[in-house]
C-alpha cells in the first residue's frame, strides 16, 4: 500500500469533507450513497466555493432531478447548502443519452487540468463507471466515454477514463461499509489488476489518499 495513503477512522466522511473544503481549482466529485454526508459536512465547513469548478467522474443517463443522478446528489447535499456556489458546474448531461453526453463532456474537458479527483469503489471493485475486465479500461484517446452498467441501477452511464482520473495531483477515495471490504483489500492491498479497476487509479503526479471506515478496512493490514 506504499502508493496509497490509507486513513482508517470512525468518520471518514468528515475527513473527506475537510479535504473538499480545502480544495481549489477543478474538482471531480463522485456519486453513489457514500459521499452524501461528506458533501453535507463540506458545505458546513465552507460557505464560499467560488474558486472551485466542479466536474463528475461519472453519471447515470437520467435527468438531473432523478434520485439516481450523481449531479442531483451533489446539488441537494452540497450546492444547495452553500452561500456562494462554484465558479462553474460542469454537469454530465446524461439525459441526452450516453453517446452524445460523452462526446460533449470529452470536448468540455479538453485542455482542463484537474486538481482533485474524488472516487468511490463498488463492491465488485469498479471505479467511476469503469467495470472489471472491460475494454473501457484500455481507452487512452478519450477523456469521457459511454459505458454500460454492470450493477444496479441498470441505466447507461458516462464515465471519465483512467488517464483523466489519474491526471490530478490529488486522487482521493471515500469508502465505507463491510460490503466493500473485499474490494478495498483488492484495490489497496494487492498489485494492480484489471479485475479491480480501482487498483489501477493512482495519481501520476502527486498523491493518492483513501478514507475508509473500519468495516471497509477490516481485511487490510493497516
Amino acid at each position: 500500500m506504499s502508493d496509497v495513503d490509507v486513513r482508517v477512522g470512525d468518520d471518514p466522511a468528515r475527513a473527506c469533507a475537510q479535504l473538499l473544503a480545502d480544495s481549489h481549482g477543478h474538482v471531480v466529485l463522485t456519486g453513489g450513497s457514500t459521499p452524501k454526508r461528506a458533501y453535507e459536512l463540506a458545505a458546513e465547513l465552507r460557505a464560499d466555493w467560488s474558486d472551485v469548478e466542479l466536474w463528475w467522474g461519472d453519471e447515470r443517463c437520467v435527468p438531473p432531478e432523478d434520485e439516481r443522478s450523481n449531479y442531483g446528489l451533489a446539488q441537494r447535499s452540497l450546492l444547495a447548502r452553500v452561500e456562494r456556489g462554484p465558479a462553474a458546474v460542469h454537469r454530465i448531461r446524461g439525459e441526452e443519452g450516453a453517446a452524445r453526453a460523452a462526446d460533449e463532456y470529452d470536448r468540455e474537458l479538453e485542455g482542463v487540468a484537474l486538481d482533485v479527483v474524488l472516487l468511490g469503489i463498488g463492491p465488485d471493485g469498479h471505479v467511476a463507471s469503469l467495470y472489471p475486465d472491460q475494454p473501457s479500461l484500455d481507452v487512452g484517446d478519450r477523456r469521457a466515454i459511454a459505458a454500460d452498467a454492470k450493477l444496479e441501477p441498470f441505466v447507461e452511464r458516462v464515465t471519465l477514463t483512467i488517464p483523466v482520473l489519474v491526471s490530478a495531483p490529488l486522487v482521493a477515495f471515500l469508502v465505507a461499509g463491510a460490503d466493500k471490504a473485499d474490494a478495498v483489500e483488492r484495490a489497496f492491498g494487492r498489485p494492480p489488476a484489471r479485475a479491480t479497476p480501482a487498483s489501477l487509479v493512482r495519481s501520476k503526479s502527486g498523491r493518492t489518499v483513501a478514507f475508509l471506515d473500519r468495516e471497509a478496512a477490516q481485511r487490510l493490514a493497516v
